[in-house]
């Protein structure tokens, strides 16, 4: 489904608010939550439940981080190969090799007019990622991004 805001560096970034703040802090509260009940709990009397429910929740929380970081460095290749592919087809040539993985993930929202012009600028000067998005005067949206 397309997302009919338009999209521009100050909103390009994209949370998941069920995701990002009430899966966190869920899962967070609960380690907490049960490190204090096992801290205060009489030896025999549900040590063994808190420290379940204490694994478990450390145990989402590490699946919480690698699964985002997983699906990232995914769609961080996809972007890597779609930019290399519109260079090539723009000039004929693969992008430059100075260009960093941020570098070209900022690069995936400018227009084609200017994505020459500044990704050999953002090579050139080696751009934070930031100041490549800051550059960029037609932004090409993404909606599609996990």
């Amino acid at each position: 489904m397309e997302n009919p805001k338009e999209q521009s560096y100050e909103n390009h970034r994209r949370f998941v608010p069920m995701y990002h703040f009430v899966l966190f802090f869920t899962l967070f509260l609960t380690l907490i939550g049960a490190g204090i009940k096992l801290a205060m709990a009489e030896p025999h009397s549900g040590r063994a439940l808190y420290t379940f429910i204490m694994a478990l929740s450390f145990a989402g929380l590490i699946q919480f981080w690698f699964g985002r970081g997983f699906a990232t460095r995914v769609q961080d290749r996809a972007i890597r190969a779609e930019e290399n592919m519109r260079h090539f087809v723009l000039t004929g040539k693969l992008m430059d090799a100075r260009l960093t993985m941020g570098q070209i993930i900022a690069l995936r929202f400018t227009s084609d007019e200017e994505f020459l012009a500044l990704a050999k600028r953002a090579a050139d000067e080696n751009m934070k990622s930031s100041d490549i998005k800051k550059a960029i005067k037609n932004w090409k949206a993404d909606h599609h991004r996990a």
